[in-house]
């Protein structure tokens, strides 16, 4: 049920009957239509400026001629305010109408079938090979983790794609110091710790001895040829750094459809580089060879350098067309902060100038803003750096200490602890507009007060609570004990969870389903603690259980699309 929708046509009908020779009239009314911020203005607004030129009229008098022409049994008044006609909904025919929308299929309110038929590829979190995963890579990760599932509800056919960081003459560094100092049983108890020593020691040895280096770039070029030993190494060494990854992706939640990474598209990129040749928009420059990008007021984007070889921009635009051949997208979102804008606008820009129409909408650059932690800016050479998987681990034990506290006869205490201390984590990062720089701090993230993670967890808990008391074989719902203030605000907010999700999916903000969630489990706090949900009305308490199912599966929908469990006792 889209109470903005028939709120709209309504409008449209108003319109008509008031103004039947009018001209040029706005088309989509919903567009127009706002919140207002106080609900004694009403459920909805329609301001009317923009109607004002083309009937020649003052906005005041066009919302009072339109006033006079309403006649629908789901309004019960509206009210001309200025130059905004404000709409009020008749509350038991709206809660009697949202209770029966939600309930016909509670795990699906907010779905939608607008992608179907459609694909997007989503290239996320994609992590360093021999490098452990740190809380650098926490928002690439959950953001495209809440965008997968977010399209998934909207019915979009999902590809999701870890672009591994494997190539470059790192690795063959790292062969070679595991050659000379290492061993197959360190590697594979010690992972990507003990990898990260190898590459640490190779280096200290290359001060006193340079020619080191050049058996490390003789190892990689032996990668690139396709040796056979150094091949087996590499790719034990990506096995390796995987099993290490999969402990923080399962804490996550997080999987993936494609660890295709950069290596994979390396004999990939000859198509690339002929047809831009054929195209000629293959420039020299300095012996390297570039795609001119000046006209469009952007640097020129390297294709190979002066040595012959091909660079990731090269790789991207090779991955581009593989994933466009394969997958078919409509749309291929790239999850990678905001310092690599300027490598995705020319990357974009030399596809759409070989004559692909496709990359204009379909290729999207995701960006986000920095982390820090608790006040101070990570880095990795000065040796300040928080790995996520202590960085998660803490966060349970932070959130087993807490609920030893709160609930400590709470059964499965260490499954809680894990469900929240996780999710504190993950909300924290998608509380906010993606572009917004976070700064991590324990006490707001596992704050139980306030919008935090744990308190929308709580909140779901509270309503499975309600849910265990309310009594079997309960009569009809009598909905006029849903017209309170606080019932009506509360399914307000749930009348418009669909349209939080498709805008969401929309402009590719999760924290659009962060925030609605949230806005839910505050309404119904105040619900819970200004009206008695059970009491000797069978009737009224049937509504009320009934608002409090339908709460508590769409905080459980809003979770779980940004990622995060919902807990059933807390």
């Amino acid at each position: 049920m889209d109470m903005k929708q028939r709120i709209a046509e309504l409008v449209g009908e108003m319109l008509k009957t008031a103004y039947p020779e009018a001209q040029g009239l706005p088309e989509d009314l919903a567009s127009l239509l706002e919140v207002p911020p106080d609900q004694n203005l009403g459920d909805y607004a329609f301001p009317c400026f923009k109607l004002s030129k083309t009937l020649r009229m003052g906005p005041p008098m066009i919302a009072k001629k339109l006033s006079e022409s309403v006649s629908r049994p789901e309004i019960a008044r509206v009210e001309c305010v200025g130059g905004y006609l404000n709409f009020f909904f008749n509350r038991e025919n709206f809660a009697r109408e949202m209770m029966e929308a939600i309930m016909a299929a509670p795990e699906k309110w907010g779905s939608s079938k607008e992608g179907e038929g459609k694909t997007v590829c989503l290239d996320y979190s994609s992590i360093n090979i021999a490098k452990r995963f740190h809380i650098g890579h926490l928002s690439t990760t959950v953001i495209g983790n809440a965008l997968k599932r977010i399209y998934e509800f909207m019915g979009w056919k999902t590809v999701g794609i870890n672009h591994l960081g494997d190539w470059g003459t790192q690795f063959g560094k790292m062969i070679c110091a595991y050659k000379k100092w290492g061993n197959k049983e360190a590697v594979e108890q010690g992972g990507v710790e003990e990898m990260t020593r190898l590459y640490v020691r190779f280096h200290e040895e290359c001060e006193k001895n340079p020619a080191l280096e050049d058996e490390g770039r003789a190892w990689f070029k032996k990668i690139e040829d396709g040796d056979e030993e150094a091949l087996s190494i590499f790719r034990w060494f990506k096995d390796v750094t995987l099993r290490d990854a999969m402990k923080v992706y399962d804490m996550l939640g997080v999987s993936f459809d494609s660890y295709a990474g950069e290596s994979f598209y390396v004999d990939k990129t000859d198509r690339v580089v002929n047809e831009l040749q054929e195209k000629g928009l293959l420039v020299e420059s300095d012996g390297a060879k570039i795609v001119d990008l000046e006209a469009e007021k952007m640097p020129p984007c390297l294709i190979i350098k002066s040595d012959g070889t091909t660079i990731y921009a090269t790789r991207d635009l090779a991955a581009i067309f593989y994933r466009k051949d394969t997958y078919n997208f409509d749309k291929c979102l790239y999850v990678v902060a905001y310092q690599q804008d300027l490598h995705f606008r020319q990357v974009f820009k030399v596809v759409e100038k070989m004559g692909y129409d496709w990359a204009k909408e379909g290729l999207i650059h995701v960006a986000f803003g920095m982390v820090s932690y608790e006040g101070q800016t990570l880095a990795t050479r000065s040796g300040h750096v928080v790995y996520l998987e202590d960085l998660l681990g803490r966060a349970q034990e932070k959130a087993l200490a807490i609920i030893n506290e709160k609930s400590p006869n709470l059964e499965n205490k260490e499954q809680v602890a894990k469900e929240v201390g996780v999710g504190a984590v993950v909300y924290t990062t998608l509380q906010n507009n993606r572009i917004k720089d976070i700064d991590f701090w324990w006490d707001r993230a596992l704050n139980f007060e306030g919008e935090t993670g744990p308190y929308v967890q709580y909140t779901h808990a509270r309503c499975c609570s309600v849910l265990r008391k309310a009594p079997e074989n309960m009569p009809a719902p009598d909905y006029s004990a849903l017209t309170n203030d606080e019932a009506q605000a509360l399914l307000r907010l749930l009348s418009r969870f669909p349209e939080a999700v498709a805008e969401a999916c929309l402009r590719n903000e999760p924290f659009m389903v962060t925030r609605a969630t949230t806005e839910i489990a505050k309404a119904y706090n105040k619900f819970y603690y200004e009206h008695r949900i059970l009491d000797d009305d069978a009737a009224a308490t049937a509504a009320r259980i009934q608002l409090t199912a339908a709460c508590a599966q769409v905080i459980k929908t809003g979770l779980y699309l940004i990622g995060v469990s919902a807990p059933e006792r807390m």
